[in-house]
């Protein structure tokens, strides 16, 4: 064992979650070890958001040119499959992370490269290359492990080299056939990123698509994936999965249907990736540990703290990084002696947020774009409110495309007269998205709100004639 080292705030995991903590703390003052097993920049940099979007990307755009008269014309091939790949490539540095690398020593934090595991009262031992260095935390230890694939039980998958995420983002060559099993976002973002560079794709989901999204613009979503021509499987149960003569994946279906792959992409959800990091040996169970707005475990050691999916609050990048930002605030000022053991709600230090304004966004085409609370998760909090939505008809959609198709939904609590929840649907609304948020955050008032002139011709001018609606 090599000789002990000393910080004040001890990160484990450098992806954007951990980096924002890290950087955040040194900012402010403190010292910060960060531990890296893997690439630093984690998962959404190298096989989550930036290559999944970059998939998406050139398809979208060619989309868009196809839907203008004038475009449209000039428009006389198809996307190239190999080029797009490249673009994803550069998008994830090849999946380097020296730029990464740079920027943590540049910010004065001092990276570790290997496997970390909490061994006692704020001490990490990481382990690389059978050495083991002990760290020892002054204020903090801070989880920021992110997440991991679910596998879903069923019978035959088990051995099989099937794609997850991971393997469907880095993905070298395009397969003839591909089965995607699983109807969350990730899996019909790449589902039709693959039909669009030349994939025959079937989606086979136990339930619905999208299901925690409004129906109206699932529909939507649901027929752009047709339009590419995925086949679409729900409320259908895989019952097996084998491999035929050919070496491709053959699965069963509940009604003894099939759906056949040369790949199979699994992408049925994530959990807090919180095993194995020494959780058991401190008395404390990783399924059941949770942790508070400030970021610090419920029922745990007062100097344990997560962010980003393994705090598994909010399973979004943006969210995590969020996190990890008031997080840092709320270390800093515990071991100034600022901050007891609570925070008010909408403080610097608490992430409100995750609770009532988590915008989220499915970057299909269309896209759906989402923040708050739907109509059904506002009463059952409790609140009084209506529900507002039309199509998105506006002369700026008209500019947009000339086959511009949209939904808006608002819902209102009607006793204090705010927004509490927005969803848009449509191509390129992820971009309305940030004044939804705003409008949500700092509950402004309808008949303020109403004074907010949107610019013509945009397709923001949904927003007077969501207003009008409603009877403003």
């Amino acid at each position: 064992m090599s000789e002990a080292q000393e910080t004040d705030v001890i990160v484990i995991g450098a992806g954007s979650s951990g980096e924002n903590v890290a950087g955040r703390v040194v900012a402010a003052g403190l010292s910060s070890v960060l531990v890296e097993s893997e690439l630093v920049g984690g998962e959404c940099s190298y096989w989550a958001c930036m290559p999944s979007k970059a998939l998406l990307r050139s398809g979208t755009v060619l989309n868009r040119a196809r839907e203008v008269s004038g475009a449209k014309e000039a428009v006389t091939g198809k996307l190239d499959a190999q080029q797009v790949l490249e673009r994803r490539t550069r998008m994830t540095n090849n999946w380097d992370d020296a730029s990464q690398v740079d920027w943590v020593n540049g910010a004065g934090i001092t990276l570790l490269r290997g496997s970390a595991r909490v061994s006692g009262e704020r001490t990490v031992e990481v382990q690389l290359d059978g050495e083991t260095t002990s760290v020892t935390a002054r204020h903090a230890v801070v989880f920021a492990t992110g997440s991991t694939p679910n596998v879903p039980p069923v019978d035959g998958l088990a051995g099989l080299d099937y794609w997850g995420t991971r393997e469907a983002t880095s993905a070298k060559e395009v397969p003839e056939r591909l089965v995607v099993l699983g109807g969350g976002v990730s899996g019909v973002e790449l589902a039709q990123a693959y039909a669009r560079l030349g994939s025959r794709v079937t989606v086979v989901a136990r339930h619905k698509l999208l299901s925690n999204y409004p129906p109206e613009g699932v529909k939507l979503v649901e027929k752009g994936l047709r339009r590419d021509n995925v086949e679409i499987l729900t409320d259908t149960a895989t019952e097996s999965v084998r491999l035929d003569e050919d070496g491709r994946f053959v699965l069963t279906l509940a009604g003894n249907r099939h759906a056949t792959g040369d790949k199979l992409l699994v992408s049925t959800g994530r959990t807090a990736n919180t095993r194995g990091l020494g959780l058991e040996e401190l008395g404390l169970d990783p399924k059941t540990l949770t942790f508070d707005l400030t970021g610090r475990a419920v029922d745990g050691p007062t100097w344990l703290y997560a962010v980003g999916d393994a705090a598994g609050q909010v399973l979004l990048t943006h969210q995590g990084k969020y996190e990890a930002r008031v997080t840092a605030d709320a270390i800093v000022a515990r071991a100034a002696g600022t901050l007891g053991d609570t925070a008010e709600e909408w403080s610097k230090y608490t992430s409100t947020a995750n609770k009532y304004a988590v915008p989220q966004v499915v970057f299909t085409d269309p896209e759906i774009a989402m923040v708050g609370r739907t109509a059904e998760a506002a009463q059952a909090d409790g609140l009084r409110v209506s529900e507002t939505s039309l199509p998105i008809t506006v002369a700026g959609t008209s500019i947009h495309s000339d086959k511009y198709t949209g939904w808006a939904t608002m819902v209102v609590d009607e006793d204090r007269k705010v927004i509490v929840g927005v969803a848009f649907t449509g191509p390129d609304v992820a971009e309305l998205l940030h004044s939804a948020t705003i409008a949500v955050v700092g509950e402004v008032p309808l008949d303020r709100l109403w004074h907010a002139v949107p610019p013509y011709p945009t397709v923001s001018e949904v927003w007077l004639r969501l207003l009008e609606k409603y009877g403003l």
